[in-house]
């Protein structure tokens, strides 16, 4: 069945209540929220809630009657959600890429395979992450350090995209793994790729914008945290990241062009975390910090 999306058009502080209404208002029902960020100069966003064909009619009413007592009559605006898997037909023909001792790889490259290897097949899909980006290149590399030293118990990778991450992690260790993202066709390939790499049984994956869901509270605090997403989301999360961290974990972020480092550094270090090491890729960095 089609997808369909219900959206509002708003600022960004507007957009981020509106998030919270939502997602205290559905999340019982499994309805993904999420905000998206039109236009910077502007200050336009969008929050955006998903469901069904078969939904979308009663959920709209229910939408317009959580946000009414806020926001009063908002145009409730809707679209399809397209069907098309851009991200497959860009990434045709992609090369095995190693870092650490991770070998990210497609199915038509097994053999690429060597000893020592920890592959991971992840074939091109919609869902964003198969270790050709610098971000996630980066990220492979500092898991492959930090969790052979730590040897975490919990683990979360927020904004999962592909799953990889998340598959690396439980690769290296007997971690309990969670693995969210705000998008649920991303949140699908995952659960399929840690299925076909042989982790699925140890790795629980959510649709969640950020943290607004119980599994955070439920399966945290956790001793190793990896979030591969941008610097301005990283920045404005924080508080809530570093709440949800073990004493004494880890924490590893990407997503970050290299002129960005200092303003993420700054945000994480007025939450007490200590930088230990950057990684740079490409023009981007990922950092560790605990």
């Amino acid at each position: 069945m089609s997808q369909k999306r219900l959206f509002v058009k708003t600022s960004e502080t507007e957009a981020s209540r509106i998030l919270d209404i939502l997602s205290n208002a559905f999340e019982e029902d499994g309805f993904p929220v999420a905000t998206s960020e039109i236009d910077e100069k502007a200050d336009v966003w969008e929050a955006s809630i998903y469901a069904d064909e078969s939904e979308i009619a009663d959920l709209r009413e229910r939408v317009a009657a959580v946000l009414e007592p806020d926001f009063g009559a908002l145009a409730i605006e809707y679209e399809d959600v397209p069907d098309i898997d851009w991200v497959s037909k860009s990434l045709e023909g992609l090369k095995p890429v190693r870092a650490g001792r991770f070998l990210v790889h497609g199915s038509h490259d097994r053999a690429a395979i060597r000893p020592g290897d920890l592959p991971i097949e992840i074939d091109a899909g919609q869902a964003f992450g198969t270790g050709h980006h610098g971000t996630t290149s980066g990220c492979l590399e500092m898991i492959d350090e930090v969790v052979r030293r730590s040897k975490p118990k919990r683990a979360l990778d927020l904004g999962t995209g592909s799953g990889v991450l998340a598959i690396a992690v439980a690769q290296l260790c007997n971690a309990r793994v969670v693995a969210t993202d705000i998008d649920p066709i991303a949140v699908k390939i995952a659960a399929e790729n840690a299925a076909l790499n042989e982790v699925g049984a140890r790795i629980k994956m959510r649709t969640a914008p950020g943290f607004q869901s119980r599994i955070f509270k439920d399966e945290g605090p956790f001793d190793l945290i990896v979030a591969n997403i941008l610097a301005r989301p990283l920045i404005s999360m924080a508080p809530e990241l570093v709440r949800h961290l073990a004493p004494g974990g880890s924490v590893i972020l990407s997503g970050i062009l290299a002129e960005q480092r200092w303003k993420v550094l700054s945000a994480y270090n007025g939450q007490a975390l200590a930088h230990r090491k950057t990684l740079w890729r490409e023009g981007w960095v990922t950092l560790h910090l605990s």
